[in-house]
This record gives structure tokens, sequence and C-alpha cells, in this order.
């Protein structure tokens, strides 16, 4: 079962997003009271390609699961097109870790769901695998975690490129997908230096004692597992799983019509890992 919910982080701003009831009597335990929260990265939302069926398989499991767009992700009411690029371009790494925390309180005091869930995990995919670590190391109620192809720090920028942003004050991104022009203020660079120790991904990934599950391809060109090396690295309950040759999504495309040996890879990984970190 399947139902939308909204929230409102600030007056103009929209968090839309999904939650997934487990029938009766699902998963190895039955129904438990357990919650997975889904984390889309940069130039993703909740509808995207993997994040459904990843999401209908967690609830296969018997987790409840809830998914949604970040209120500035581009992605406005139709849910499937970057119909709000100006709200993309007025975006920070500081905005959307704080609507991850606004769902996560939702969640926890049981005003998104109706009831309070007995342990919660949490999955982020790649950028949103950044801010589910800082989440997860600023919310000693997240129970446990999975990253998929998540970067190790946002600060992805050469100097160069920050000297034109900050002459400018926008920059573009080519969607190769949709071909269009994403706009990025430069507030967001400016959110970022200015944040620099509370968006330390690796600084969080060391307070990190929960368990942890870092999911990475080999082939991944757009993160490169070194990536995925420093979290293990840096995280004290973190451990590493390796998708031979896997690119950045695990093979999914968008329109998502199956799944791929490298998606259903992760995904036994990752059930695996709330299985034993959320009802063990």
């Amino acid at each position: 079962m399947k139902r939308p919910f909204t929230l409102e982080p600030r007056p103009g701003d929209v968090i839309r997003g999904d939650i997934r009831l487990p029938d009766p009597g699902t998963g190895p335990h039955g129904v438990a009271r357990t919650a997975v929260l889904v984390v889309h990265g940069f130039k993703g939302f909740k509808d995207w390609a993997f994040f459904p069926h990843t999401a209908d398989r967690l609830t296969a499991a018997g987790h409840t699961v809830v998914s949604f767009n970040f209120s500035r992700n581009g992605v406005g009411e139709d849910l499937l097109t970057f119909s709000e690029l100006e709200k993309f371009g007025a975006n920070t790494l500081s905005l959307e870790l704080d609507e991850l925390h606004l769902v996560l309180d939702r969640l926890r005091d049981g005003t998104l769901l109706g009831f309070i869930p007995d342990r919660v995990g949490v999955l982020g995919h790649s950028r949103g695998g950044g801010s589910a670590i800082i989440a997860a190391s600023e919310d000693e109620r997240v129970d446990a975690l999975v990253t998929w192809a998540a970067i190790s720090t946002f600060d992805r920028w050469t100097e160069e490129a920050k000297g034109e942003w900050r002459r400018e004050g926008r920059v573009w991104i080519p969607n190769l997908r949709t071909r269009q022009q994403m706009p990025l203020d430069v507030a967001l660079l400016e959110d970022f230096e200015a944040n620099r120790e509370r968006l330390d991904i690796l600084g969080a990934a060391g307070r990190l004692n929960r368990p942890w599950l870092v999911v990475h391809g080999t082939g991944d060109d757009t993160v490169d597992p070194e990536d995925g090396r420093k979290l293990v690295e840096a995280g004290p309950r973190a451990s590493g799983h390796w998708v031979e040759g896997a690119g950045h999504t695990f093979e999914a495309r968008h329109p998502f019509e199956v799944s791929s040996p490298e998606l259903d890879d992760a995904l036994r990984a990752t059930l695996a890992h709330f299985d034993r970190a959320l009802r063990g």
C-alpha cells in the first residue's frame, strides 16, 4: 500500500514523498515496526529508475519505506520532470540536510506513519549518501545506514571552477538525459564554505558508530570507488560491498523497465544488512 505526503519546510517550498506500508505477514519475521528512509542524490528524484523498485523490494521484506523529493531538487508537481529549475538553482547542501532531518523527525515522532517505528534505517545514493552519513551522525535515532555510490566529500570543484562560479554568480550543469542546462547559484558554494565543519562527510563518518554498509560499483566513473574505500576506512562500524563492474546507478536506466544483475546484487546486500541491523 502506497500513500503520498507533503511537508512544507519553509513558505513556497514543498517536500513531496511516498509512504509504502508492507502487507501483514510479509517478510521473514512478519510485519516488524521498522522503517527505511530513501534519499536521492544530485539530479535525482524519488521516482527515478531504481528508487520505486528499491522501495518495493524493501517493503516486500516487511519494512515501511519513506521516499521523498528534496523541495529544491528541481522536480515539480508532476513528479517526473525538472520543471522547477530556478528552485534547483537556489538549492544548498545545508538546506537539503535540514530537510532530511525534518523528514526523519516526522518519521520518528509518528506524524508520517501514524505509529512510532521501533527502528529506522536510511538508504542514500550518491550525494544523498553523503547527506545521509551526516544526518545519521547527527541523529542517534538512525539505527542503521546503507549508502550506494556515496561521495566522500562535497568539495568536488576545481579552484578554477570555483573562481568562475564566484565571478558569474551561477554555473550551468548539463543533464544528459533530459538535455536541459541546470543552473547552480553561487549560494551553494558559499553555503559549503561557510559550513565546512558540519558538511565534512569523512568527519561525520568517523563519528558514526552504527551498522553501516557501503555499496559501490567497481566501474563507477561518476563517483570513484576510492570514495567508497575512504568511507569504509573512516567508519568505525562500516563495511564495504563491491559490485563488480557496476557503474554509478548499478546499470539501471530511466525509465525503469527491468532490474540488472548489478542492481540485484546491491539490493541483496542492502536487504541483508537492514535485516540484521534493524531486526537482529
